[in-house]
Protein backbone atom coordinates (compact mmCIF):
# COMPACT_ATOMS: atom_id res chain seq x y z
CA UNK A 1 0.00 0.00 0.00
CA UNK A 2 1.48 3.31 -1.10
CA UNK A 3 1.24 6.54 0.88
CA UNK A 4 -2.05 8.31 0.10
CA UNK A 5 -2.03 11.42 2.16
CA UNK A 6 -1.07 14.31 -0.05
CA UNK A 7 -3.37 17.29 -0.34
CA UNK A 8 -2.81 19.86 -3.06
CA UNK A 9 -2.82 23.19 -1.30
CA UNK A 10 -2.35 25.49 -4.25
CA UNK A 11 -3.34 28.62 -2.38
CA UNK A 12 -0.56 28.18 0.14
CA UNK A 13 1.88 27.24 -2.58
CA UNK A 14 1.13 30.34 -4.61
CA UNK A 15 1.68 32.49 -1.57
CA UNK A 16 4.96 30.89 -0.71
CA UNK A 17 6.92 30.48 -3.93
CA UNK A 18 8.85 33.72 -4.01
CA UNK A 19 12.57 33.13 -3.90
CA UNK A 20 12.92 36.43 -2.07
CA UNK A 21 10.27 35.61 0.55
CA UNK A 22 10.04 37.66 3.72
CA UNK A 23 12.59 37.33 6.46
CA UNK A 24 10.70 35.13 8.88
CA UNK A 25 11.21 33.51 12.22
CA UNK A 26 12.43 30.18 10.87
CA UNK A 27 16.08 30.74 11.62
CA UNK A 28 15.65 32.38 15.00
CA UNK A 29 14.98 31.10 18.48
CA UNK A 30 11.24 31.06 19.18
CA UNK A 31 9.92 33.57 21.71
CA UNK A 32 8.32 30.74 23.67
CA UNK A 33 9.46 27.20 24.33
CA UNK A 34 7.36 24.61 22.52
CA UNK A 35 4.86 23.11 24.95
CA UNK A 36 5.37 19.73 23.27
CA UNK A 37 8.66 17.85 23.58
CA UNK A 38 10.89 17.91 20.53
CA UNK A 39 10.08 14.27 19.76
CA UNK A 40 11.63 12.69 16.72
CA UNK A 41 10.80 9.32 15.26
CA UNK A 42 8.64 7.45 12.80
CA UNK A 43 5.15 6.46 11.75
CA UNK A 44 4.46 2.72 12.09
CA UNK A 45 1.89 1.52 9.55
CA UNK A 46 0.78 -1.80 11.06
CA UNK A 47 -2.87 -0.65 11.33
CA UNK A 48 -2.98 1.97 8.59
CA UNK A 49 -5.38 0.22 6.16
CA UNK A 50 -9.00 -0.76 6.95
CA UNK A 51 -8.64 -4.45 6.17
CA UNK A 52 -6.45 -6.24 8.75
CA UNK A 53 -5.73 -9.03 6.26
CA UNK A 54 -4.39 -6.65 3.61
CA UNK A 55 -0.79 -7.59 4.32
CA UNK A 56 0.63 -4.76 6.40
CA UNK A 57 3.67 -6.17 8.13
CA UNK A 58 3.83 -6.21 11.92
CA UNK A 59 6.54 -4.12 13.55
CA UNK A 60 8.99 -6.34 15.41
CA UNK A 61 10.31 -5.66 18.91
CA UNK A 62 13.89 -5.52 17.68
CA UNK A 63 12.93 -2.79 15.20
CA UNK A 64 11.68 -0.60 18.04
CA UNK A 65 15.03 -1.13 19.74
CA UNK A 66 16.78 0.03 16.57
CA UNK A 67 14.67 3.20 16.65
CA UNK A 68 15.67 3.82 20.26
CA UNK A 69 19.34 2.96 19.75
CA UNK A 70 19.56 5.29 16.76
CA UNK A 71 18.55 8.15 19.06
CA UNK A 72 14.81 8.48 18.40
CA UNK A 73 12.10 8.68 21.06
CA UNK A 74 8.73 8.75 19.29
CA UNK A 75 6.40 6.61 17.18
CA UNK A 76 3.05 7.59 15.72
CA UNK A 77 0.56 4.79 15.06
CA UNK A 78 -2.02 5.80 12.42
CA UNK A 79 -5.05 3.51 12.81
CA UNK A 80 -7.98 2.77 10.55
CA UNK A 81 -10.86 2.07 12.94
CA UNK A 82 -12.22 -0.87 10.85
CA UNK A 83 -9.06 -2.79 11.84
CA UNK A 84 -10.46 -3.23 15.34
CA UNK A 85 -14.22 -3.40 14.60
CA UNK A 86 -16.33 -6.52 13.92
CA UNK A 87 -18.58 -6.31 10.86
CA UNK A 88 -19.49 -8.18 7.68
CA UNK A 89 -16.68 -7.22 5.31
CA UNK A 90 -18.58 -8.48 2.26
CA UNK A 91 -20.64 -5.25 2.33
CA UNK A 92 -20.38 -1.65 3.50
CA UNK A 93 -20.16 -1.05 7.25
CA UNK A 94 -23.28 0.24 9.01
CA UNK A 95 -23.42 2.94 11.72
CA UNK A 96 -24.39 0.30 14.27
CA UNK A 97 -21.40 -1.90 13.46
CA UNK A 98 -18.95 0.95 14.09
CA UNK A 99 -19.62 0.40 17.81
CA UNK A 100 -18.80 -3.33 17.67
CA UNK A 101 -15.26 -3.33 19.03
CA UNK A 102 -13.18 -6.40 18.17
CA UNK A 103 -11.12 -7.08 21.28
CA UNK A 104 -8.59 -9.12 19.33
CA UNK A 105 -7.95 -6.17 17.03
CA UNK A 106 -7.54 -3.83 19.98
CA UNK A 107 -5.15 -6.24 21.64
CA UNK A 108 -2.93 -6.27 18.54
CA UNK A 109 -2.64 -2.50 18.81
CA UNK A 110 -2.04 -2.81 22.56
CA UNK A 111 0.83 -5.18 21.85
CA UNK A 112 2.59 -2.65 19.62
CA UNK A 113 2.01 0.16 22.13
CA UNK A 114 3.44 -1.92 24.96
CA UNK A 115 6.51 -2.94 22.91
CA UNK A 116 7.16 0.71 22.05
CA UNK A 117 6.85 1.70 25.70
CA UNK A 118 9.23 -1.10 26.64
CA UNK A 119 11.74 0.45 24.23
CA UNK A 120 11.29 3.83 25.91
CA UNK A 121 9.38 5.45 23.03
CA UNK A 122 6.50 7.89 23.29
CA UNK A 123 3.45 6.59 21.41
CA UNK A 124 1.01 8.86 19.58
CA UNK A 125 -2.22 7.02 18.71
CA UNK A 126 -3.92 8.53 15.67
CA UNK A 127 -7.22 7.81 13.94
CA UNK A 128 -6.08 7.83 10.34
CA UNK A 129 -9.55 6.69 9.39
CA UNK A 130 -12.25 7.86 11.78
CA UNK A 131 -15.99 7.19 11.61
CA UNK A 132 -17.15 9.39 8.74
CA UNK A 133 -13.82 10.65 7.44
CA UNK A 134 -10.49 9.70 5.92
CA UNK A 135 -8.12 11.59 3.64
CA UNK A 136 -7.88 8.32 1.66
CA UNK A 137 -10.46 6.79 -0.61
CA UNK A 138 -11.01 3.03 -0.59
CA UNK A 139 -13.57 2.40 2.18
CA UNK A 140 -17.21 3.44 2.20
CA UNK A 141 -18.23 5.48 5.24
CA UNK A 142 -21.92 5.48 6.24
CA UNK A 143 -21.93 9.19 7.16
CA UNK A 144 -19.84 12.37 7.25
CA UNK A 145 -17.87 13.30 10.36
CA UNK A 146 -18.19 17.04 9.73
CA UNK A 147 -21.92 17.05 9.00
CA UNK A 148 -23.52 14.24 10.97
CA UNK A 149 -23.91 14.10 14.74
CA UNK A 150 -24.10 10.30 14.58
CA UNK A 151 -20.58 10.21 13.13
CA UNK A 152 -19.31 12.61 15.81
CA UNK A 153 -20.88 10.47 18.53
CA UNK A 154 -19.10 7.41 17.17
CA UNK A 155 -15.84 9.38 16.93
CA UNK A 156 -16.14 10.31 20.60
CA UNK A 157 -16.99 6.72 21.52
CA UNK A 158 -13.80 5.42 19.91
CA UNK A 159 -11.61 8.02 21.58
CA UNK A 160 -13.22 7.38 24.94
CA UNK A 161 -12.45 3.69 24.50
CA UNK A 162 -8.76 4.34 23.79
CA UNK A 163 -8.49 6.92 26.57
CA UNK A 164 -9.97 4.49 29.09
CA UNK A 165 -7.65 1.76 27.92
CA UNK A 166 -4.63 3.95 28.70
CA UNK A 167 -6.23 5.80 31.60
CA UNK A 168 -3.29 5.19 33.91
CA UNK A 169 -0.52 5.81 31.36
CA UNK A 170 1.39 9.09 31.70
CA UNK A 171 1.22 11.74 28.99
CA UNK A 172 5.00 11.37 28.87
CA UNK A 173 4.36 7.97 27.28
CA UNK A 174 1.15 8.37 25.25
CA UNK A 175 -0.76 11.04 23.34
CA UNK A 176 -3.96 11.02 21.30
CA UNK A 177 -3.81 12.51 17.77
CA UNK A 178 -7.50 12.97 17.00
CA UNK A 179 -7.78 12.80 13.22
CA UNK A 180 -5.33 12.45 10.38
CA UNK A 181 -5.25 15.35 7.94
CA UNK A 182 -8.74 16.87 8.11
CA UNK A 183 -10.30 18.46 5.05
CA UNK A 184 -13.65 18.67 3.30
CA UNK A 185 -13.83 16.14 0.50
CA UNK A 186 -16.21 16.70 -2.42
CA UNK A 187 -16.35 12.94 -2.99
CA UNK A 188 -15.11 10.62 -0.24
CA UNK A 189 -14.64 7.79 -2.74
CA UNK A 190 -12.56 9.74 -5.26
CA UNK A 191 -8.89 10.15 -4.31
CA UNK A 192 -8.55 13.13 -6.63
CA UNK A 193 -11.76 14.89 -5.64
CA UNK A 194 -11.49 18.52 -4.62
CA UNK A 195 -10.47 19.28 -1.04
CA UNK A 196 -11.30 22.39 0.94
CA UNK A 197 -10.83 23.64 4.48
CA UNK A 198 -12.99 22.37 7.30
CA UNK A 199 -14.89 25.43 8.63
CA UNK A 200 -13.21 26.53 11.85
CA UNK A 201 -16.33 26.31 13.96
CA UNK A 202 -17.03 22.79 12.72
CA UNK A 203 -13.49 21.60 13.42
CA UNK A 204 -13.65 23.18 16.86
CA UNK A 205 -16.89 21.39 17.71
CA UNK A 206 -15.54 18.00 16.62
CA UNK A 207 -12.12 18.38 18.26
CA UNK A 208 -13.47 19.85 21.51
CA UNK A 209 -16.00 17.04 22.00
CA UNK A 210 -13.41 14.33 21.30
CA UNK A 211 -10.88 15.94 23.66
CA UNK A 212 -13.55 16.12 26.37
CA UNK A 213 -14.38 12.43 25.85
CA UNK A 214 -10.69 11.59 26.25
CA UNK A 215 -10.20 13.74 29.33
CA UNK A 216 -13.23 12.36 31.11
CA UNK A 217 -11.09 9.24 31.47
CA UNK A 218 -7.96 11.15 32.50
CA UNK A 219 -7.89 14.96 32.65
CA UNK A 220 -4.14 14.91 32.07
CA UNK A 221 -4.29 13.03 28.76
CA UNK A 222 -2.37 14.80 25.98
CA UNK A 223 -4.48 15.63 22.90
CA UNK A 224 -3.20 16.70 19.47
CA UNK A 225 -5.16 17.94 16.45
CA UNK A 226 -3.78 17.83 12.92
CA UNK A 227 -3.70 21.07 10.95
CA UNK A 228 -6.52 21.94 8.57
CA UNK A 229 -6.24 21.48 4.80
CA UNK A 230 -4.75 18.02 5.17
CA UNK A 231 -2.38 19.05 7.95
CA UNK A 232 -1.02 22.13 6.18
CA UNK A 233 -2.72 24.98 7.99
CA UNK A 234 -2.79 26.17 11.60
CA UNK A 235 -6.28 25.93 13.15
CA UNK A 236 -6.97 29.29 14.88
CA UNK A 237 -10.32 28.08 16.26
CA UNK A 238 -8.50 25.57 18.49
CA UNK A 239 -5.80 27.78 19.98
CA UNK A 240 -7.70 28.61 23.18
CA UNK A 241 -8.28 24.91 23.89
CA UNK A 242 -5.72 22.72 25.62
CA UNK A 243 -5.00 20.91 22.36
CA UNK A 244 -1.63 20.80 20.59
CA UNK A 245 -1.44 20.92 16.78
CA UNK A 246 0.39 18.81 14.22
CA UNK A 247 1.82 20.10 10.94
CA UNK A 248 3.24 18.27 7.92
CA UNK A 249 6.59 18.08 6.15
CA UNK A 250 5.48 17.50 2.56
CA UNK A 251 5.69 21.01 1.10
CA UNK A 252 6.04 21.43 -1.85
CA UNK A 253 4.36 18.33 -3.24
CA UNK A 254 6.42 18.36 -6.44
CA UNK A 255 9.35 17.34 -4.22
CA UNK A 256 7.70 15.08 -1.65
CA UNK A 257 5.23 13.31 -3.95
CA UNK A 258 7.03 13.38 -7.28
CA UNK A 259 5.33 10.87 -9.62
CA UNK A 260 3.10 9.54 -6.85
CA UNK A 261 -0.03 8.34 -8.68
CA UNK A 262 -2.38 9.10 -5.75
CA UNK A 263 -1.18 12.72 -5.61
CA UNK A 264 -0.96 13.54 -9.32
CA UNK A 265 -3.47 13.00 -12.11
CA UNK A 266 -0.66 12.84 -14.69
CA UNK A 267 2.35 11.56 -12.72
CA UNK A 268 4.51 10.76 -15.74
CA UNK A 269 4.52 14.29 -17.15
CA UNK A 270 5.93 16.34 -14.32
CA UNK A 271 8.94 18.67 -14.33
CA UNK A 272 12.03 17.10 -12.78
CA UNK A 273 12.40 18.30 -9.19
CA UNK A 274 15.35 20.41 -8.05
CA UNK A 275 16.26 21.95 -4.70
CA UNK A 276 16.78 24.81 -4.87
CA UNK A 277 15.86 25.63 -8.44
CA UNK A 278 13.28 26.43 -11.07
CA UNK A 279 10.70 23.65 -11.37
CA UNK A 280 8.03 24.37 -13.95
CA UNK A 281 6.76 27.88 -13.33
CA UNK A 282 7.95 28.07 -9.71
CA UNK A 283 11.30 28.67 -8.06
CA UNK A 284 11.68 26.28 -5.14
CA UNK A 285 13.85 27.41 -2.24
CA UNK A 286 14.31 27.49 1.50
CA UNK A 287 12.56 30.87 1.50
CA UNK A 288 9.30 29.26 0.43
CA UNK A 289 9.62 26.78 3.31
CA UNK A 290 10.24 29.59 5.78
CA UNK A 291 7.07 31.28 4.57
CA UNK A 292 5.12 28.03 4.76
CA UNK A 293 6.17 27.26 8.34
CA UNK A 294 5.93 30.81 9.69
CA UNK A 295 2.34 30.36 10.97
CA UNK A 296 3.41 27.22 12.83
CA UNK A 297 6.35 28.98 14.43
CA UNK A 298 4.05 31.79 15.47
CA UNK A 299 1.73 29.18 16.99
CA UNK A 300 4.61 27.95 19.17
CA UNK A 301 5.23 31.54 20.21
CA UNK A 302 1.59 31.83 21.26
CA UNK A 303 2.06 28.94 23.66
CA UNK A 304 0.44 26.15 21.64
CA UNK A 305 2.34 22.87 21.37
CA UNK A 306 3.39 21.95 17.82
CA UNK A 307 4.79 18.74 16.35
CA UNK A 308 5.27 17.59 12.75
CA UNK A 309 3.38 14.30 12.76
CA UNK A 310 4.38 13.30 9.23
CA UNK A 311 7.17 14.24 6.85
CA UNK A 312 9.24 12.67 4.14
CA UNK A 313 9.44 11.94 0.46
CA UNK A 314 8.30 9.18 -1.90
CA UNK A 315 10.98 7.11 -3.56
CA UNK A 316 10.83 8.58 -7.09
CA UNK A 317 12.37 11.94 -6.17
CA UNK A 318 16.12 11.95 -6.89
CA UNK A 319 17.86 11.13 -3.62
CA UNK A 320 20.18 14.13 -3.60
CA UNK A 321 17.24 16.47 -4.22
CA UNK A 322 15.25 14.78 -1.45
CA UNK A 323 18.08 15.12 1.08
CA UNK A 324 18.78 18.76 0.19
CA UNK A 325 15.10 19.70 0.54
CA UNK A 326 14.54 17.58 3.65
CA UNK A 327 17.58 19.04 5.35
CA UNK A 328 16.00 22.49 5.04
CA UNK A 329 12.63 21.21 6.32
CA UNK A 330 14.20 19.58 9.37
CA UNK A 331 16.46 22.55 10.09
CA UNK A 332 13.53 24.99 10.09
CA UNK A 333 11.43 22.73 12.32
CA UNK A 334 14.22 21.80 14.69
CA UNK A 335 15.61 25.31 15.09
CA UNK A 336 12.17 26.33 16.33
CA UNK A 337 11.82 23.46 18.78
CA UNK A 338 9.43 21.42 16.62
CA UNK A 339 9.98 17.65 16.50
CA UNK A 340 9.05 15.34 13.63
CA UNK A 341 8.03 11.82 12.63
CA UNK A 342 9.10 10.39 9.28
CA UNK A 343 6.45 8.67 7.20
CA UNK A 344 7.46 5.83 7.48
CA UNK A 345 10.04 3.51 9.14
CA UNK A 346 10.08 0.57 6.72
CA UNK A 347 8.75 1.10 3.20
CA UNK A 348 8.75 3.47 0.24
CA UNK A 349 9.16 6.64 2.37
CA UNK A 350 11.31 4.99 5.03
CA UNK A 351 14.91 4.59 6.06
CA UNK A 352 14.63 0.83 5.48
CA UNK A 353 13.60 -0.90 2.23
CA UNK A 354 12.54 2.24 0.40
CA UNK A 355 13.27 0.75 -3.05
CA UNK A 356 14.97 3.88 -4.34
CA UNK A 357 16.88 3.31 -7.57
CA UNK A 358 19.70 5.75 -6.77
CA UNK A 359 20.78 4.76 -3.24
CA UNK A 360 23.78 2.65 -2.23
CA UNK A 361 22.00 0.74 0.52
CA UNK A 362 23.72 -0.74 3.54
CA UNK A 363 22.68 -4.21 4.68
CA UNK A 364 20.97 -4.04 8.08
CA UNK A 365 19.80 -7.37 9.50
CA UNK A 366 18.29 -8.37 6.18
CA UNK A 367 16.92 -4.90 5.42
CA UNK A 368 18.31 -2.24 3.10
CA UNK A 369 19.28 0.82 5.13
CA UNK A 370 19.44 4.31 3.66
CA UNK A 371 22.36 5.43 5.79
CA UNK A 372 22.46 8.97 4.38
CA UNK A 373 18.83 9.55 5.34
CA UNK A 374 19.37 8.07 8.79
CA UNK A 375 22.39 10.33 9.35
CA UNK A 376 20.37 13.37 8.31
CA UNK A 377 17.56 12.50 10.72
CA UNK A 378 20.02 11.92 13.54
CA UNK A 379 21.55 15.36 12.96
CA UNK A 380 18.36 16.99 14.27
Amino acid sequence: MQRRTFVKNTGLLAAAVGASGPAVLAGAEPKAKNKLPKWKGFNLLDFFVPNPSAGRRATQEEELKWIRDWGFDFVRIPMAYPVYVKFDRSRNITPEEIYQIDERGVERIDKLVHMAHKAGLHVSLNLHRAPGYCINAGFHEPYNLWMDQAAQDAFNFHWAMWAKRYKNVSSDKISFDLLNEPSMRADMNDQHSKHSSVPGDVYRKVAKAAAEAIRRENPKHLVIADGNDGGSSVVPSLTDLDIAQSCRGYHPGIISHYKAPWANKDPENLPIPKWPGQVGDKYLSRAMLETFYQPWIELVNKGVGVHCGECGCWNKTPHDVFLAWFGDVLDILSSNGIGFALWEFIGDFGILDSKRADVAYEDWHGHKLDRKLLTLLQKY
